[in-house]
């Protein structure tokens, strides 16, 4: 915001004062994560920067982590590439494998979190609702408690009550079922939290209009209150999503060998095998994740055109 033209020079001294901060603050956050995506182009097996990349030299650059990431745990990498090629990469690929659980399990979850969530917040904001703000404690508890904790809890519940997770011969096996109900118990509080937000702002005689012509509790809400909640349902969504993606100490507790997510993966090679294909897969998850963001501001403006908020 820009300063009047009669604002004092206290006022301007603070308001650079101010910038200097926020922009500290800012670097502190960001630059952390930024500095992966170069290091993620090392044409070395290092994890910083050689000279050749300070000196901005293209020989210090190069693409062979993101090669590898494809490449990695194939039959034949160097075939030709084809039908047969890509069939191996579908197949074999041990970090496309881990991408396509990490999108089959956040897809799951997040339809489940997303109905979950929208039908509790729907409760949470009638005033007949008994105990509103015990029951929010304990939808929103997933997200205060530690999640090593969750898991821990998940894995026991699994185990034993539901059968889910369990040994045979030594090793854990588990289903995507497991996996799946476990990102969805952490994924319903983001929805929550976001529809019920929406609804705060919702006019409920729009509902009281809709039943007085007739419309059933059913067709009022796909009708009337959905189409206006909806950047909020969206939204909780994408966090939802989100939190799946990049959820690694449930599938560390869940989930068997054959749920090797991407959080996973890039765990398990810290662990074993030290590669800059990990600060490539990174990179990746960054992408995604603005994509994620920007979509969310996106939606967030679109529904505060709906509300009347902004022109």
């Amino acid at each position: 915001m820009k300063l009047p033209a009669h604002a004092e020079p206290s006022e301007r001294i603070w308001r650079w004062v101010y910038l200097t901060i926020c922009s500290c603050i800012f670097m502190f956050l960001v630059i952390p994560v930024l500095i992966v995506i170069p290091l993620s182009f090392n044409a070395e097996p290092y994890f910083s920067f050689t000279h050749k990349m300070l000196a901005l030299d293209p020989e210090g650059y190069s693409f062979r982590w993101y090669e590898l990431l494809v490449k990695f745990g194939m039959a034949q990498p160097d075939a030709p590439f084809g039908i047969e090629w890509l069939a191996d990469m579908w197949s074999n690929s041990t970090w496309f494998n881990a991408a396509k659980n990490s999108i089959l399990v956040g897809v799951c979850s997040t339809i489940l979190a997303t109905i979950l969530g929208t039908l509790a917040a729907l409760g949470l904001v009638r005033d007949e609702m008994p105990y509103k703000r015990f029951v929010t404690a304990i939808l929103l508890a997933p997200m205060i408690i530690p999640v090593v904790i969750i898991a821990t809890g998940l894995f026991f519940f699994y185990s034993n009550p539901c059968g889910i997770v369990g040994f045979e011969c030594g090793r854990l096996t588990s289903t995507f079922t497991g996996l799946v109900l476990a990102h969805t118990a952490l994924g319903v509080p983001f929805v929550v939290i976001t529809v019920k937000a929406t609804l705060t702002g919702f006019d409920s005689s729009l509902a009281r209009a809709a039943a007085s012509l007739g419309a059933s509790p059913i067709r009022t809400f796909f009708k009337v209150i959905m189409p206006l909640i909806l950047p909020g349902i969206i939204s909780g969504a994408l966090f939802a999503f989100a939190t799946s993606f990049d959820e690694v100490v449930t599938v560390l507790f869940v989930g068997g060998p054959q749920q090797i997510t991407i959080p996973r993966q890039m765990w398990g090679g810290l662990r074993e095998q030290v590669s800059p294909a990990i600060l490539a897969a990174a990179t990746l998850l960054i992408l995604v994740s603005v994509a994620l963001l920007a979509t969310v501001e996106v939606l967030r403006r679109r529904s505060e055109r709906l509300r009347g908020l902004r022109p």
